[in-house]
């Protein structure tokens, strides 16, 4: 009976899990704001700066989902290891 249940705190805020956020929204900001790159100068090899941004920015947000993935995986590791040593 003086044993407490082990109570949920939920999803916990770490650094990690900040940055992840921050790599995940990023593309989103950049291509809502529209008045940033509603250009057609510089052009890159004759392509109006309008197209070329938009084409530079799905490279860049696969880069960082893969960025973001590979944190989540070391910080799912880090809390399954964390978790599993606290138990023993």
């Amino acid at each position: 009976m003086s044993n407490a249940p082990e109570v949920n705190r939920g999803p916990v805020v770490t650094p990690v899990r900040v940055v992840i956020g921050l790599c995940l929204v990023a593309p989103f900001v950049a291509m809502l704001w529209v008045g940033s790159y509603a250009k057609t100068d510089p052009a890159f090899i004759g392509i109006p700066f309008f197209y070329w941004y938009q084409m530079l920015w799905v490279l860049v947000s696969t880069a960082l989902t893969v960025i973001a993935y590979q944190l989540w995986r070391r910080d799912q590791r880090a809390r399954t290891t964390t978790k599993g040593g606290a138990d023993a």
